[in-house]
């Protein structure tokens, strides 16, 4: 999907997000609060949405927090203002990242790479602009393996790419996209089936 699209498509979801996805938040609040934890140094959120994962970021953090849709962002920018600790929000298109090789010590991810439309390219970028040695810290719905949850997905996938008119695949491999973006993955937790999990990676 070209980028003006997907951040138009993006900003028609932006009213009803919140009301959209509250019981998920609070259903996994305590294994991001954990994956969170993790974060270390300058960090990279992104996609960071209308800002609902803000409230679980441990305080005093230099946080750059990214989305492509405007309607989002000015969403989450009131969450933002209350963060104990410096973030900042910017337009951006996790495909195309206006930062230089290397800026952060942290990237992290929430439920992002089932809807970003080339993850090749997004994970591509999230190499470059991570130090060697930073981490990368995902928390996402990805493919199962599971006979009965699998057709599942790619039904669920067919409904979110042709009705719903967004990008979003809920069948990915993600863990492989994330090895073969170069990455190594040193750690998933499996929170629910084999479906939502976190994955802990690091640049070499």
């Amino acid at each position: 999907m070209e980028r003006t699209a997907l951040a138009r498509a993006w900003d028609r979801q932006a009213s009803t997000y919140d009301l959209v996805t509250r019981g998920q938040e609070r259903r996994w609040a305590a294994p991001k609060r954990d994956l969170f934890s993790r974060i270390a140094g300058r960090t990279l959120f992104g996609a960071v949405g209308t800002g609902l994962d803000i409230a679980l970021l441990p305080p005093g953090l230099e946080v750059t927090g990214v989305d492509i849709s405007p309607a989002m962002l000015a969403r989450a920018r009131p969450r933002a203002a209350t963060y104990s600790g410096r973030l900042d929000l910017v337009e951006a298109d996790l495909t195309a990242l206006p930062f230089a090789d290397g800026s952060f010590d942290t990237v992290l991810s929430v439920c992002t790479f089932c809807s970003v439309p080339d993850p090749a390219a997004g994970l591509g970028e999230l190499f470059r602009v991570l130090r060697p040695g930073g981490r990368l810290l995902m928390f996402e719905h990805t493919a199962s393996r599971l006979p009965l949850v699998r057709p599942l997905l790619f039904a669920m996938t067919l409904f979110s790419r042709h009705l719903a008119h967004l990008s979003t695949e809920l069948n990915r491999d993600t863990v492989a996209n994330v090895e073969r973006a170069g990455f190594r993955v040193e750690r998933i937790t499996h929170h629910y089936l084999d479906v939502v999990k976190s994955i802990e990676a690091v640049r070499p």
